[in-house]
């Protein structure tokens, strides 16, 4: 079995912040903090791309949901489901430890750009039918992250 999300992230951010200070010394932190958000996009996209060519029948909401264990695996998110249709998927996230780890590794600033950012690309590389709304998350302060798939026809 892989490593977890979490502990890529965790791998990944340890990387991006020795890249992101750079680019802040050179470029100030806003081009650097612009510049590794649009990379997260791309990689994100990219990353969903290949686990839509892993569903022998394409991409789906079914396997969609399915991959979440890969995200949610060693604690790493707790969620509570609030809608499931044929066509939708909804959950809040009441606790989040990649939002904690960012904090312990002193990257909560960039908490949402190496997390939070790739969700709706992640949409936009696995199906380009299936939107994100996300009005809140616990990176920002909020109680909960409150995510709402839906696939459009």
């Amino acid at each position: 079995m892989s490593i977890g999300i979490l502990e890529q992230r965790r791998i990944e951010a340890a990387f991006a912040r020795g890249l992101y200070e750079e680019m802040a010394a050179e470029l100030g932190a806003e081009r650097a903090r612009a510049i590794l958000s649009r990379a997260i996009v791309r990689l994100a996209k990219e990353s969903a791309a290949a686990m839509a060519a892993e569903s022998p029948e394409g991409p789906s909401l079914d396997h969609f949901i399915a991959l979440q264990e890969r995200w949610t695996r060693d604690d790493a998110l707790r969620i509570e489901v609030v809608d499931r249709t044929e066509t939708s998927y909804g959950f809040n996230v009441t606790r989040c430890r990649y939002s904690e780890m960012y904090r312990q590794m002193g990257l909560a600033e960039l908490g949402a750009v190496l997390s939070c950012n790739r969700d709706g690309a992640f949409c936009e590389g696995y199906d380009p039918r299936l939107k994100l709304t996300r009005t809140q998350t616990l990176m920002g302060g909020a109680t909960h992250c409150d995510f709402r798939y839906e696939v459009e026809p």
